[in-house]
């Protein structure tokens, strides 16, 4: 691939042709990381707030290992937490993808219910198999589209809304067409990269009724078994990459006190 790759390059090739050719190799390296921990520890996460989650062997999409070591996005393992002890009713998990967050969450709070939605199939289905091995599946509904109107059954609840569908999160979250919204907490991944505007959209939309604070991507502490930590400093690296292309920082936000 790295041959093609370099094979199709003009003769002065700049920058983003150097980019794409490392980050090619860098996937590359962090699949055979995966594998490493995999063939070792099994596919259970090693830390954070998700520890001891059976997870799977193989990502439907982005970085693995990442999230085996319990690293992957921890910039919201705070707010993960403080939600969590405030107390919930229910979670909604719009691009639950193979259930990373959808059975964590349910695992981290065993009253709260998760209604998990993905409009691929594959990953409903990956993501019921996770459920089960993990002992959740009463307490995790799974479903495909999620309109914005559908937040209006969940009104009057004590609800944490994620949502990561990759610049849909500007179709999905309109409080003109759902007023629960407001009394809801969000969290919500912003892909500029894919939906421009997408962050500075959201942020018009929930300054109203909700504190906003942004979260951007910041450096990972490494954490694992003792034979993953005398790996070399690049692969340690490598083993907290979660494959960004760009910046895509997450909007928390809590609805502002009455």
């Amino acid at each position: 691939m790295v041959r093609d790759l370099v094979a199709a390059w003009p003769a002065e090739p700049g920058i983003d042709h150097l980019h794409r050719a490392l980050r090619l190799l860098g996937q590359w390296r962090s699949h055979i990381l995966a594998n490493t921990y995999v063939a070792r520890e099994g596919a259970r996460i090693w830390g954070g707030p998700f520890a001891g989650m059976e997870y799977v062997s193989t990502a439907s999409e982005g970085a693995l290992i990442p999230r085996l070591l319990g690293v992957y996005e921890s910039e919201l393992h705070p707010h993960l937490a403080s939600l969590a002890a405030e107390g919930l009713d229910c979670v909604i998990d719009v691009g639950c993808a193979e259930g990373y967050y959808a059975v964590g969450l349910a695992r981290m709070m065993p009253d709260v219910t998760v209604h998990a939605r993905d409009i691929n199939e594959k990953a409903r289905k990956l993501c019921t198999e996770l459920a089960a091995r993990n002992g959740v599946s009463d307490r995790v509904i799974i479903g495909g589209e999620f309109k914005p109107q559908d937040f209006e059954a969940f009104a009057g609840k004590r609800v944490l809304v994620m949502v990561d569908t990759e610049g849909a999160e500007v179709d999905i979250l309109q409080p003109e067409l759902s007023p629960a919204l407001a009394q809801m907490n969000i969290i919500v991944e912003t892909h500029d990269v894919f939906r421009q505007g997408a962050l500075a959209t959201m942020r018009a939309r929930f300054e109203a009724t909700h504190d906003v604070v942004q979260v951007d991507t910041g450096a990972k502490q490494l954490d694992g078994p003792p034979w993953l930590m005398e790996w070399n400093h690049l692969d340690q690296l490598l083993a907290v990459w979660e494959w960004r292309l760009r910046p895509t920082p997450w909007l928390v936000m809590r609805p502002k006190a009455s």
